[in-house]
């Protein structure tokens, strides 16, 4: 995708005399564009926790990376492969909610062969996260092709600009390209199809007003942002066709894991019967967990609740929106339950139900 003409990724690999990743630092947008140099695995798991590298697919591919880069660490300082048993956990909880990350990281596990020479089980490691990092790329682009057919059907339908609605960001700086649920919307730009897609701003980090909006206008697609809470307004006049969101997390049953807000999104639009449709790739379903009540629900510095992050006079600085002394809660995810959801896009088709795409496969 673009940024100012140019084709980027949000993150890709730099090999000179040994292996280091580089990602756009996604704190910093989209008054600043920098890119991070990662070439250890604590780097990595810093910029997870911090949300440089954030979004679920996204987080999922870093932490393959991480394996990689801290098997390299241990070859660079002499050090045995056991010592990886004890890194591994440090890894895959770097952010709990997202299930990508654990998926990722255990299929590069996967590969590691105690029988072989470290440097062996580096060459392994180094492809499945490689292959991971394609696996979701082309997945995206399968999310974007089906995704775009609900939308050309809506534009069949009413022949005028195609108002959607979506919630944070799941754009490609959330994966790597294309995105998630905003994946269709680009496919449906580029086949001409006119939008219109309202922005939520997404407190408390807003990462619609910074950074799908951002996304938005690389591509030269109408947007408008709105407070959060707006959502349900529209929907009440009849100007949301669709709401598209992304997932962090989806169980067996189909309820879905989000960015909080997003559940009061499905409840506006169950009651003006607005289509919710949650884009997501297979690799966030989690088949392991039924009841979305055992998802652990990150809860994240009550900062990002009292701060705000903006530019003034060219200078990106954090300003204080709250009483000091008073308390501030929060929750990083709500969960969308599944009879609220109109259908899931994957790369695999279009569903109505999860259950619906496990028979499928």
């Amino acid at each position: 995708m673009k940024i100012n003409g140019i084709d980027y990724c949000s993150l890709w690999e730099e090999n000179s005399k040994k292996l280091a990743i580089n990602a756009i630092d996604q704190r910093l947008l989209p008054f600043e564009l920098k890119i991070a140099k990662i070439t250890t695995y604590r780097e990595m798991i810093l910029a997870i926790k911090d949300m440089a590298i954030r979004g679920a697919p996204l987080i999922g591919i870093a932490g393959a990376y991480a394996i990689v880069l801290a098997i390299q660490e241990l070859i660079q300082n002499k050090q045995t492969l056991d010592r990886i048993i004890e890194i591994i956990p440090e890894i895959r909880m770097a952010r709990p909610t997202a299930v990508n990350l654990m998926w990722a990281v255990d299929r590069v596990v996967s590969k590691i062969d105690f029988s072989l020479s470290i440097e062996k089980n580096f060459e392994r490691v180094l492809l499945m996260a490689r292959q991971i990092y394609y696996d979701e790329v082309n997945s995206c682009k399968q999310i974007a092709k089906f995704g775009f057919e609900l939308i050309e059907n809506l534009y069949s339908k009413y022949r005028r600009p195609i108002n959607i609605l979506t919630h944070c960001n799941a754009g490609w700086l959330a994966t790597v390209d294309w995105g998630t649920a905003l994946a269709p919307i680009y496919y449906a730009h580029r086949e001409g199809i006119p939008l219109l897609i309202w922005v939520d701003e997404t407190r408390p980090r807003n990462q619609g007003s910074k950074l799908t909006s951002f996304e938005l206008l690389g591509e030269g697609i109408p947007h408008t942002i709105i407070a959060d809470n707006t959502g349900g307004l529209l929907m009440q006049m009849g100007k949301v066709d669709a709401v598209i969101v992304g997932a962090d997390r989806v169980t067996g049953e189909g309820d879905v894991c989000n960015k909080v807000g997003t559940y009061l999104k499905a409840l506006a639009a169950k009651e003006h019967n607005v289509p919710f449709w949650v884009a997501l790739p297979t690799s966030t379903i989690d088949w392991e967990i039924p009841d979305f009540r055992k998802i652990p629900i990150e809860e994240r510095s009550p900062d990002e609740i009292d701060f705000l992050e903006g530019i003034h006079q060219d200078k990106i600085c954090k300003v204080r929106i709250t009483p000091i002394g008073s308390n501030s809660l929060n929750y990083a995810f709500d969960i969308t339950p599944n009879q609220f959801v109109s259908k899931y896009i994957t790369e695999k088709g279009v569903f109505d139900s999860i259950q619906d795409l496990r028979k499928s496969t």
